[in-house]
Formats: structure tokens, C-alpha cells, sequence
């Protein structure tokens, strides 16, 4: 995906009031959501450490009632934003792109999900 072999990034998995919090003060949007992301490779001090992609930060309760609505588990849900958001931190967008890229990740996130269930990873009891 084009991230150095040796690649850092930090994850946070909170709850909808502190992801509602860091959504308005970050991205002026007063609301909860399931998953934010800050690149480390973008902006002003973009590159000054490459191996460090940036943050992921998922909310819990969100990704809960996604689960729930679903009919996933939590689990995988919480996966599959940890997916989405490392996506984002390589480069996808599926906000500011169009469709054609929004198609894109999509595919790359499915694509992705496929292969931890596939080698057994979406279940954490296996070992």
C-alpha cells in the first residue's frame, strides 16, 4: 500500500463523548462518529518521521451499534474501521475524491477484511 516496511501508527479506541469531542474541536462536526484518522504524512511536518502513519481513533459505542445493526461482531467491526482508518491514513479518501476513489477503497477495504478472516483474525479467541 505504499508505507514503509517498518511502519507506526498509534490507536485509540474511546467512547462516543470523547470521539464527539475530538470531531468538533478537530473537524468542526459536533457529532459522534465511528472512526477519525490524522496523518503524520500530511501537512506541515509531513515526512520529518516516515515510518510513523499517524492516529486512528474509533469509538466504541458507535462501532457497537453499527455491530449490532449489522449483524457483526463487535469485534469485526472494530477491525474494520481499524482498516478503514489505516486506509486513510495511506492515501484513501472516500469524502473529498468522488466515487471513483470512494469505489476504490471500498474495494480495498473488502478486499483487506477478506484476508484476516481468511487467515482467522477476525476472531479473538483463535489462536
Amino acid at each position: 500500500m505504499g508505507c514503509p516496511e517498518e511502519t507506526e501508527l498509534s490507536i485509540s479506541i474511546v467512547s462516543d463523548a470523547a470521539i464527539r469531542r475530538i470531531n468538533r474541536d478537530y473537524l468542526a462536526k459536533d457529532r459522534p462518529t465511528n472512526v477519525i484518522s490524522f496523518s503524520q504524512q500530511e501537512g506541515e511536518f509531513a515526512g520529518i518521521n516516515p515510518q510513523v502513519l499517524g492516529d486512528v481513533i474509533i469509538s466504541a459505542d458507535t462501532a457497537l451499534r453499527e455491530a449490532e445493526e449489522g449483524g457483526n461482531s463487535h469485534f469485526e467491526r472494530l477491525c474494520f474501521l481499524l482498516l478503514h482508518g489505516i486506509l486513510h491514513l495511506c492515501g484513501y479518501d472516500h469524502e473529498r475524491s468522488g466515487e471513483t476513489e470512494a469505489s476504490r477503497m471500498q474495494k480495498k477495504e473488502q478486499e483487506l477484511f477478506r484476508i484476516l478472516a481468511k487467515e482467522g483474525l477476525l476472531n479473538p479467541s483463535a489462536s
